[in-house]
């Protein structure tokens, strides 16, 4: 987990990362999105082309053209406006189609293939940060594109009322699975640089969301749930360390943490 700034570029064989220029305390380096071209294939795959910035844009458009390609899919990992917002415009600047979780006839659904030319990514539904939220395995090189369900520094949100614990601590169980039988070995995030180790970052990831709840149950102990209102008065106990900014992420947390604590 580098401090390291990160700016993207060819990352493996297949995939090459155009950073978006809107970094940001929940951002990071800014958005990544993701090209997927076979080498010598003449069909790319791009995922999430960000916000609506038409120079970036024009950049994922030419690394594609550059190596020969046209898009042929405009795949999202969830519906955020960091990742989505220019898929329409993107769609109308290659002629691809948009695809997701909740577009209609385009609806992804855990499991597909996505082929372009002889590129492969499949379909592993990755609810929780958001009820939308997939990620996308590229087995040819042992990635997972993940989104904003794993990054690639620190720690993502649960993003209440939508995103909901229950269903992101499930699908780090999948991920954990994934990246324990060797399937997946590395994953290219949302944000953030690559992590070189996944199971080694899935298993960060678990123990951090255990521990919280911990935390949150001790607070709530504390005071916090005698309190006007418990969420302020589990933030000041347990996110006091946490840049103020990224607080309003921080009261998500803690919201889909209390509906957990309150079912279990």
């Amino acid at each position: 987990m580098s401090e390291t700034a990160w700016t993207g570029g060819q990352i493996t064989a297949r995939a090459h990362c155009v950073l978006a220029p809107n970094p940001g305390p929940m951002t990071l380096d800014g958005t990544n999105t993701w090209v997927l071209l076979e080498p010598g294939s003449t069909e790319a795959i791009v995922i999430d082309p960000g916000p609506l910035d038409e120079q970036h844009l024009q950049r994922v458009c030419r690394v594609v053209a550059d190596a020969g390609a046209r898009v042929t899919h405009t795949i999202l990992t969830h519906g955020h406006a960091d990742h989505a917002e220019a898929a329409p415009r993107f769609a109308e600047l290659t002629g691809s189609r948009v695809r997701a979780v909740g577009r209609g006839h385009d609806d992804l659904a855990d499991g597909d293939v996505i082929r372009a030319g002889s590129l492969e990514i499949r379909v592993v539904a990755t609810p929780g940060h958001t009820s939308d939220s997939v990620s996308f395995a590229l087995a040819a090189d042992h990635t997972l594109l993940t989104g904003d369900t794993i990054l690639g520094r620190g720690t993502t949100v649960v993003a209440h009322p939508d995103g909901e614990l229950t269903a992101y601590l499930a699908s780090l169980k999948r991920l954990a699975d994934l990246t324990g039988n060797g399937e997946v070995t590395s994953i290219l995030p949302g944000h953030g640089p690559v992590v070189p180790d996944a199971a080694a970052m899935v298993a960060f990831y678990r123990t951090h969301r255990q521990e919280r709840l911990e935390q949150v149950r001790q607070a709530l102990t504390d005071g916090a749930s005698r309190e006007a209102d418990p969420v302020e008065g589990v933030l000041t106990r347990v996110y006091a360390d946490v840049p103020r900014e990224v607080w309003p992420a921080a009261r998500m947390s803690i919201r889909a943490q209390l509906d957990y604590l309150a079912i279990r």
